[in-house]
């Protein structure tokens, strides 16, 4: 089965981006309430930042990534940090080279930027498969607890994520 991706450059995609998100969010398993979920996922949208879509050969959307590049408590002017606010793929997709194929994307798309991108750093559910998933991608910042459960905050430098997913084959997707 053959893939593409799509950077969410119209209104159209980006309204798909949200739809999907949302029809996904009990799957998402984010320990945030409704309202603060529905801001991490609209925030590449209403920042007018980047979301990429992921389509399978039939043109059915599989998957999707938001981040923004900035963070919070620096009033999103560190733009060098990318923080990733959401990732999901269908769950039969999971298990595939889906993933890294869209890390790859991700990681060349933004090289290919004009801008000075240096870290990227996300925030999961306390899993012990996303640990280990993560851990391969970045090292473990911090662990907040909220109403709703926990979270464990990564960090990498983006020169490590470009390399990690720069090293594995190839397939045409652009």
């Amino acid at each position: 089965m053959s893939y593409y991706f799509s950077i969410c450059a119209s209104e159209k995609y980006q309204e798909k981006y949200i739809e999907f998100m949302l029809m996904n969010y009990q799957q998402l398993n984010l320990p945030y309430s409704f309202p603060l979920t529905l801001s991490f996922l609209a925030s590449p949208i209403l920042m007018k930042e980047e979301a990429i879509l992921c389509f399978n050969d039939e043109d059915e959307l599989v998957g999707a990534l938001g981040y923004i590049y900035g963070t919070g408590e620096n009033d999103y002017q560190d733009t060098h940090i990318v923080q990733i606010q959401a990732v999901f793929l269908l769950a039969e997709y999971r298990r595939t080279r889906l993933f890294l194929r869209g890390l790859q994307y991700l990681t060349q798309f933004i090289a290919q930027l004009n801008r000075p991108v240096t870290e990227l750093r996300f925030w999961t559910p306390v899993q012990d498969d996303l640990r280990k998933l993560c851990g391969k991608l970045a090292v473990r910042a911090g662990v907040r607890d909220t109403a709703f459960g926990t979270m464990e905050e990564y960090r990498a430098p983006f020169s490590d994520w470009h390399a990690y997913a720069m090293q594995f084959r190839h397939e045409s997707y652009f």
